[in-house]
């Protein structure tokens, strides 16, 4: 049945999508709906053979003939589908808010079924023609270049806005990073964070709107699209295999620009950032929050998935959870890139509880691990799918893609990215104690290697710490090999957080070394355990200012700790009794 799919994936009695069924007329009508689910794209869908055929647009339909907008054949959607405005409920399949974005009616130009067969369907409204996967304007008297379909943000049936239909700023803001519902593990912190930069940016594309407006009238921004290109639509197949999603994807991964066909890789080795210092905005690039666990490649095939690890070392043991992943991607045979994180009560990721999780701790000791630490896989890229290596191809296309075939869920996410505004992501992952963002070149292709093409921009936070000791130098080292930390809590007590054994040149060293030798005691200074071999007790006089990326949660065998810390110089206007928790 041609709504057979379409009813499977829903549960009318939570959501109040339409049933429908297949009419018995069509009137050719087309419909654009801006739908803010998993993540914001427009559904395009032509009313054909008495239902809705519908195409998943991420970028919209655009009045410029420069542009190439990537579709998804999804499955048919009742007629009665064509005036759904509102909000289909979280828990549900597209969960988000729906607005009827345009309307209008098409006429093929020519036998539509023998024009999808041929892979190049042509549609009426005065000067345009139309495809299955690759939407293109055609040049004429509507074309605007420069298009900006971030004007036009109303519905027109009803003239209100997504806000206005989602009724609060929870259903009517970009949600597409919301951590899965685990407990505590909820962050709704990120959607605020991308919502505030989607805001910023609707903002400034509004102080141009009737400048970018001028001459083009709303109903005409539907009317003069193209499609073109390779459709699979087969009118002598059954209306199963019409409508199959694979067959479709196919489509469109053929006419991916460096898509090749291929047998799947047994190996990945992860493409790698560099390092900068500085935040910045470009239209060139995508910015991402940089997700703090373990990089992770994922190979799906045959209903299993395999986890490697950048070492190649293999993680699916370890993860036995993510054994379910290809539930929850749309395809047989996929190469995922992506990162297994653990989550804070506040939904943030982060690298000690990853590290409570497997057991592993700093030096290399092994605890127990902790299996009731839950963890989700962020997958941020897509390098082969269903015979097609992708590596070639850019990673904006690859991101398009890859959005379509995850299902988000309790153990996956897709990162998305935010394009241009790299300095206002980086401030509002400061505020919210992450790790930094990455920044990628939005035509890089992947390379197995660390590259320019990619950069990472870490957040540091800097505390001043008491030095309760040092410990013995290893190796060529001379003089000691780092300070002991701690702080005051409310007890007046010293607590131990942790050593600092870098950022330190030769002379430093010595400097350092001479000042704790002359400070030094048989007395430990601490209050509890303290997590450092062959320590030498100092006087706790001296404050040093230290550089470090987070702190660790509290564990059983001891308190909070300072991760990555770096020494970057002594305090001596600072009385160590300053020196506590909350700074």
């Amino acid at each position: 049945m041609p709504l057979e799919e379409y009813k499977r994936k829903r549960r009318f009695a939570e959501t109040p999508e339409p049933p429908g069924k297949v009419e018995k007329k069509s009137q050719h009508r087309f419909v654009v709906q801006k739908h803010r689910a998993t993540r914001l794209h427009y559904d395009f869908r032509l009313e054909m053979d008495g239902v809705l055929k519908s195409w998943a647009v991420p970028k919209g339909p655009s009045l410029d003939p420069a542009d190439k907008r990537l579709a998804m054949q999804v499955e048919d959607h009742p007629v009665s589908y064509f005036d759904f405005e509102g909000i289909i409920p979280e828990g549900n399949y597209g969960a988000g808010t729906v607005m009827v974005w345009d309307t209008g009616t098409w006429q093929p130009l020519g036998d539509e079924h023998a024009m999808l067969n041929k892979g190049d369907l042509k549609f009426h409204r005065p000067g345009s023609k139309g495809t299955e996967w690759l939407l293109i304007k055609k040049q004429d008297e509507y074309a605007v270049p420069g298009f900006n379909i971030e004007q036009y943000d109303t519905s027109v049936l009803t003239g209100r806005t997504m806000r206005e239909i989602g009724g609060d700023k929870a259903s009517a803001e970009w949600e597409s990073d919301r951590p899965a519902s685990r407990g505590k593990a909820k962050a709704p912190w990120l959607a605020d964070t991308l919502a505030k930069l989607d805001r910023e940016k609707r903002k400034k594309a509004s102080t141009t709107k009737e400048a970018a407006a001028a001459g083009v009238k709303k109903n005409e921004k539907t009317k003069a699209i193209t499609t073109a290109k390779n459709s699979v639509r087969n009118p002598e197949a059954t209306t199963e295999k019409r409508n199959s999603p694979a067959s479709s994807l196919s489509s469109v991964l053929e006419g991916l620009q460096g898509a090749v066909k291929r047998p799947m890789p047994t190996a990945i080795h992860p493409m790698l950032a560099t390092s900068v210092d500085k935040p910045f905005d470009s239209p060139e690039w995508l910015f991402e929050i940089k997700w703090d666990g373990y990089r992770a490649v994922c190979f799906l095939e045959n209903g299993k998935s395999r986890l490697v690890s950048r070492n190649q070392n293999d993680l699916t043991g370890q993860f036995s959870e993510l054994q379910s992943l290809p539930k929850l991607i749309k395809a047989q045979t996929a190469v995922l890139d992506g990162e297994i994180v653990a989550l804070d009560e506040q939904g943030r990721p982060s690298f000690s509880l990853m590290q409570q999780r497997t057991g592993i701790r700093q030096g290399n000791r092994h605890t127990a691990a902790r299996r009731d630490v839950p963890i989700m896989y962020y997958v941020f890229d897509l390098l082969y799918l269903e015979g097609y290596d992708l590596r070639r191809v850019s990673l904006e296309q690859r991101k398009e893609v890859l959005a379509q075939i995850a299902t988000s869920g309790d153990l996956l996410r897709y990162s998305d990215h935010y394009p241009g505004q790299g300095i206002a992501l980086f401030e509002a992952a400061k505020q919210k104690g992450l790790e930094g963002i990455l920044a990628k070149r939005r035509t890089s292709c992947y390379e197995e290697r660390r590259t320019r093409e990619w950069l990472k921009i870490k957040i540091t936070h800097t505390i001043d710490c008491v030095i309760g000791g040092y410990t013995d130098p290893e190796g060529s080292r001379q003089y000691f090999g780092s300070i002991v930390l701690g702080l005051y809590d409310k007890k007046d007590h010293l607590i131990h957080i942790g050593q600092a054994g870098t950022g330190f040149n030769q002379s430093r060293l010595k400097e350092i070394y001479q000042l704790l030798k002359s400070l030094e005691t048989d007395r430990n200074p601490f209050y509890g355990p303290v997590d450092a071999r062959n320590v030498h007790w100092v006087k706790p006089e001296l404050v040093a200012e230290i550089k470090f990326s987070e702190w660790t949660h509290e564990t059983a065998d001891g308190g909070l700790k300072l991760r990555a810390p770096v020494f970057l110089g002594l305090r001596e206007d600072k009385d160590p009794k300053e020196c506590v928790f909350d700074q």
